[in-house]
């Protein structure tokens, strides 16, 4: 055979060949195959879910619930809560603490340094406290239980009271005592304390107006106050 015969026998032989390769691997199906070409192409589509849904790893909105449901929003033992796991956020009430014995404090995280705390505050007798649902940490000891409370319900008196004893702690104004002007005599050597703010966070912006009396002291509570606070005074009452 010449060459030129030999050259396009092996021509036909190599397209044949060409055209055999080109129709198997047209053949295999995309995305798929077997070996390497299995590991590097995508792999198959995830089982399709009924109603399209998805597993949700936070929970679903009944365990939420339940986790909301077991936080406490009454409590009494010494220690530190954490707000929004251990205890409800919401302002709470302690009462009948006697002699400053019971101490709160509202903190940023639970770390200890100084500068995690937010307030804090010695109780004699009632004390209100709101922990913010940005607080981590609520930390107490030597205090009565404390009750979640609404600040917006009306005392379970009916009608405000009009004096009040001047050792007593905080009042809370339009609920537990009625606006207007408060006299308070025979207090002595400035140990009487009188405060008023706008509201239980006591933050540096809660604060409206205080002051140590010697003697008679006279104050004016707003209806727009929050909370009136007495320590170591003599009875107030409305003039």
């Amino acid at each position: 055979m010449g060459m030129k015969a030999r050259l396009a026998v092996g021509a036909v032989v190599g397209l044949a060949v060409i055209g055999t390769v080109s129709a198997t691997v047209g053949s295999q199906p995309k995305g798929g195959g077997s070996g390497d070409g299995a590991r590097a192409g995508s792999s198959p589509s995830a089982p399709h879910k009924p109603g399209g849904a998805s597993e949700n790893p936070g929970g679903s909105a009944d365990s939420m619930g339940a986790r909301a449901a077991e936080m406490k929003t009454a409590f009494g033992d010494n220690g530190d809560y954490q707000v929004g796991t251990d205890i409800k956020p919401g302002t709470y009430r302690t009462t009948g603490n006697p002699d400053d014995t019971c101490y709160w404090e509202r903190a940023s995280d639970a770390s200890g340094r100084p500068d995690a705390t937010l307030a804090g505050d010695r109780v004699n007798g009632t004390g209100y406290v709101t922990v913010m649902p940005t607080d981590k940490v609520f930390r107490f000891s030597g205090c009565t239980d404390w009750e979640l409370v609404d600040p917006t319900a009306p005392t379970a008196k009916g009608t405000p009271a009009t004096s009040m004893d001047g050792d007593a702690g905080m009042f809370q104004v339009g609920t537990d005592i009625a606006p207007g002007t408060y006299r308070s005599t025979g207090n002595t050597g400035g140990s009487c304390y009188w405060e008023r703010t706008k509201d239980a966070e006591h933050g540096p912006d809660s604060f409206l107006a205080g002051d140590h009396v010697t003697g008679t002291a006279v104050v004016t509570l707003s209806a727009s106050d929050g909370y009136f606070k007495t320590d170591d005074c003599g009875d107030w009452k409305r003039t």
